[in-house]
């Protein structure tokens, strides 16, 4: 009997392997990060091969840890960052270039050409996304243009194109030998080419980009089986049956599952989806309209999404880049000192601002600094942008729904900080709710793929598993939020209008 799923977590930082149970329990985890390349300012990249060969070590220090084989493991659920291009030689299994990350802006001067007079909504209404560097359609013809050979190579049918999902799904399954090239509508929904109604490819945009359809993989839903893994993996013969990028993979792990339901997950970025059924809902508020999940045959249902670019990997920042902390919880001992922020407001955007202002010339800025400031009020202004992004990408979906949430449910790394969730409650004026399971990518991940094989037989089973572990309500201060509101969006337009001739 098998009793488990496991789920491959492919994320911005590391990779992951966490087995569950029926309960939608962890029984264990395998972890590794793998290095952050920045070649230059701008520029975010990642080592396909270091992520694919750590997948293949997550799986088994996960399987060792809880004394299971792959006779235990039901299915396999596949995970992702959802933008970072890959692009490799499907007769060899090897990159062209390393992964281009989704905070990697380099793609600025592409993302203009293809504006041109049609402006940045080009596209939007087929494909529910603006142009913006932040997807990976750009980053593959920023490949295609720059990388000697490759264009060649592409044309002559030798190249493909996966994000991680796809990489991970075509190595898993045999990679050069048969490898299944496939992604589902979650992450094809991410690449600027796919028709939102029609759920494929659009050859036009495609064109328009000069990328060769036969890069392309084949879009499934987010639950079927789509092959076994065959290579020398310990999970050989073991189905992989479901896929999900990670924002859509921790709505269905929240069990966020119908029209205005949501969730707001804390980690590299910030990422709040709103479900809207199968209704595409178009943003007039610089949201996102993106696919929530398709299971099987079944109808897709669509979400709108606000994305913020920089949360958790500001807290990495201050650690990796300022040295002023250690690490990551260090951050929290260090709010925790001074009562407020000392009228410090940090604007952390180091790609541009995302939702909901889709401002690529923005940079990241400290402002309201005085010589009483110091790094206590610094910790405290980077956690509290957190939860000041949040609040607008919250507005926004108010905006655009017509139904103010009344309350937040959280996941993610950072939801683990108690003053960042206090902060966030007391920002929006609603509750913010955390679940038992906090890891609810993963376990979205492995819920598509157990209602694939009939692990779970369907999503009111879900429902039942989730349970609140915690909840922060919010402070009645209101003139002090509207302050603090009021100041931040100010701190906010001294970030834009930086980059220009001189400046990247």
């Amino acid at each position: 009997m098998s009793d488990y799923i496991i789920a491959l977590d492919q994320g911005t930082t590391s990779s992951r392997a966490i087995i569950f149970d029926k309960k939608g329990s962890i029984v264990s985890t395998g972890q590794k990060e793998h290095e952050q390349i920045m070649p230059r300012a701008g520029w975010v990249e990642h080592d396909p091969i270091e992520i694919r060969d750590n997948m293949r070590e997550v799986i088994g220090i996960a399987l060792g840890r809880a004394n299971l084989t792959r006779h235990d493991i039901a299915a396999i659920g596949i995970t992702n960052q959802r933008e970072t291009a890959v692009v490799w030689d499907k007769n060899t299994g090897i990159p062209v270039y390393n992964a281009i990350v989704w905070q990697d802006t380099r793609t600025q001067p592409i993302v203009d050409r293809l504006a041109g007079e049609a402006g940045v909504e080009r596209y939007k209404d087929i494909v529910g996304l603006p142009l913006a560097t932040y997807f990976s359609g750009t980053k593959i013809v920023w490949i295609l243009e720059n990388v000697e050979g490759a264009r060649e190579k592409a044309e002559a049918g030798d190249l493909i194109f996966g994000t991680t999902d796809t990489w991970v799904l075509w190595n898993l399954t045999g990679g050069p030998s048969g490898g299944v090239h496939a992604t589902d509508v979650t992450n094809a929904s991410r690449t600027l080419f796919m028709d939102l109604k029609t759920l494929q490819w659009r050859d036009d945009i495609l064109a328009d980009f000069g990328v060769p359809r036969s890069m392309m993989p084949e879009i499934r839903s987010s639950s079927e089986v789509y092959g076994e893994a065959r290579d020398t993996s310990l999970l050989r013969e073991t189905p992989v049956a479901g896929i999900l990028g990670d924002q859509q993979a921790a709505t269905f792990g929240q069990a966020a599952f119908d029209a205005g339901e949501s969730k707001n997950t804390y980690g590299t970025g910030n990422f709040l989806i709103f479900q809207t059924g199968t209704e595409i809902v178009k943003s007039e508020n610089g949201l996102l309209t993106t696919v929530g999940y398709k299971l099987g045959d079944g109808p897709a249902h669509y979400a709108l999404e606000g994305s913020i670019a920089v949360t958790g990997s500001l807290i990495q920042w201050l650690r990796d880049q300022l040295g002023i902390i250690s690490s990551a919880p260090e951050v929290e001992e260090l709010a925790a000192k001074v009562e407020d922020n000392g009228g410090v407001y940090f604007v952390p955007a180091f790609s541009g601002l995302f939702a909901p202002y889709w401002r690529p010339d923005a940079r990241g800025a400290i402002v309201g600094l005085t010589r009483f400031a110091n790094r206590n009020h610094i910790a405290r202004a980077a956690l509290e942008a957190t939860a000041f992004q949040t609040r607008e990408v919250l507005d926004a979906v108010n905006a655009d729904s017509g139904v103010d949430l009344t309350e937040l449910k959280v996941d993610g790394g950072m939801i683990a900080n108690d003053t960042l969730m206090q902060f966030q409650a007391d920002i929006l004026g609603v509750p913010v709710v955390r679940p038992v399971v906090a890891e609810t990518t993963a376990l979205g991940a492995a819920y598509a793929a157990g209602l694939a094989v009939g692990f779970w037989n369907d999503l009111d089973e879900l429902r039942a598993n989730w349970q609140e572990d915690k909840r922060w309500t919010p402070n009645d201060d209101v003139a002090e939020r509207e302050r603090q509101l009021r100041l931040w969006k100010k701190a906010v337009t001294k970030s834009m209008d930086w980059v220009d001739a001189d400046v990247n």
